[in-house]
């Protein structure tokens, strides 16, 4: 088999503490038409319930209130209201709890107000104004899913209810433990971790002239964040399971004592 770039990451990969790579796979466009029909649904129905009561408490003022009273019942259905859902919910509506789709940024990051936001202000557009007709084709041009929407924030919808695992962690090799704890190591870039670990996880599914040689050029570059070298005659993949495994035993200590530090200061 021949060597699979690692030094980029795909573009449904999300990176873990770890730099372990999760496949968000994005939602299916039959799903996402759904959700957005029930979406619809849900606010042609709050629309309705707020024009109705609102334009009757109006009327007893005067045409220009009960105009005024329009514009913020249809502002408040088509903007407020899915904006203040996807917030709260992290990215999930009416639909897309219903479909187990949830709205995540690029990275696969959890949503904020502003991703929101821009999602609810272009879909007013993209959906109410020419009936879905720009989302869907949008949509099922997009490698991802992403509707005009996604693409002006940021973000893409996946499939929610998708079960992750995670790889086994990368155990310490026992020649290089006494090594490893006395090395200074700093933290690797994203990247170059994501490399790593996809290689320690892949490199039995490679020939093995190509492992060797992806396998050097990584502790090359390992090396820059490392110091001093490993034993004379470690083998690359050796010292690099070594300096992830390391680095993944101190990210824990550090975490325990920040978390043991948290509790005694909460209970002085």
């Amino acid at each position: 088999m021949p060597a699979p770039e690692f030094a980029t990451l795909t573009t449904d990969d999300l990176v873990t503490g770890e730099a372990v790579a999760l496949d968000l796979p994005p939602a299916s466009l039959g799903a996402r038409i759904t959700s957005g029909l029930i979406d619809v649904v849900a606010t042609s129905a709050l629309l309705v319930a707020l024009v109705l009561g609102l334009t009757i408490a109006a009327l007893q003022a005067d045409e220009a209130l009960a105009a005024v009273a329009m514009l913020a019942a249809i502002i408040v259905s088509v903007v407020v209201f899915p904006t203040a859902i996807e917030t709260l919910t992290r990215g999930r509506s009416l639909g897309k709890l219903a479909m187990g789709l949830r709205a995540v940024r690029d990275d696969a990051g959890p949503i904020s107000f502003h991703h929101a936001f821009v999602r609810a202000l272009v879909g007013v557009v993209e959906i109410y104004a020419f009936l879905g007709s720009p989302a869907f084709f949008c949509a099922l041009l997009s490698p991802r899913g992403k509707r005009l929407g996604d693409y002006a924030a940021g973000t893409y919808v996946v499939r929610d209810r998708v079960r992750l695992t995670l790889a086994p962690p990368v155990p310490m090799p026992p020649a290089l433990a006494a090594w490893a704890a006395g090395a200074d190591m700093t933290a690797l870039p994203t990247g170059l971790a994501m490399a790593v670990r996809q290689y320690l996880g892949r490199s039995h599914q490679i020939e093995p002239h190509a492992r060797a040689d992806l396998g050097e050029r990584l502790a090359t570059a390992v090396g820059r964040h490392v110091s001093p070298p490993p034993p004379s005659g470690t083998p690359p993949e050796a010292y690099l399971a070594a300096v992830v495994a390391e680095r993944r035993d101190r990210d824990a200590r550090r975490l325990a004592r920040e978390a043991d530090l948290r509790r005694r200061l909460a209970s002085r």
